[in-house]
């Protein structure tokens, strides 16, 4: 199966599952390589282009957002674009004593014909969450997390 456009549900459902367990390595050297080397992002409010920029704002991210831990899903395709909603848990400090926050989110990509992300768009929400309010603990596969119409 290509994971290159036009995309159909079963490669674009691939291509949202790959983009998650590829950002769950939280390697900003290897997670730049699924973008064009001309990338364009917006990410809340930072914006960047190419992969040198990309792999500096995830290093900065993931040095604030610690026991990140993301799913995503996808929301819809056509051709060459995916939407999908996200929701990651992570914890200010290191040792994962400080707040808890769950981060809920939609993405929107554009991807060239070789299959690399061209252009990634995303707007999220922080929310504070109790240690208890988790849904991504330790040992928890986050498949299996059942997330309600609630939250979507």
């Amino acid at each position: 199966m290509s994971l290159v456009p036009p995309f159909t549900r079963a490669t674009a459902l691939q291509k949202v599952k790959l983009a998650q367990n590829l950002w769950n390595t939280r390697n900003p050297a290897k997670v730049a390589l699924a973008y064009t080397p001309d990338t364009i992002w917006r990410n809340r409010t930072s914006f960047m282009t190419g992969r040198a920029e990309v792999e500096k704002f995830l290093t900065e991210k993931w040095a604030k957002e610690h026991h990140y831990i993301l799913r995503k899903e996808l929301f819809t395709f056509a051709d060459n674009k995916i939407a999908v909603q996200f929701f990651y848990e992570w914890n200010e400090r290191p040792d994962a004593t400080g707040q808890w926050y769950r981060t809920y989110g939609l993405e929107d990509w554009t991807f060239d014909e070789s299959g690399l992300m061209r252009k990634r768009m995303m707007s999220g929400n922080d929310l504070a969450i109790s240690h208890e309010e988790r849904w991504f603990k330790e040992g928890v596969d986050i498949e299996s997390v059942d997330i309600t119409e609630r939250h979507l």
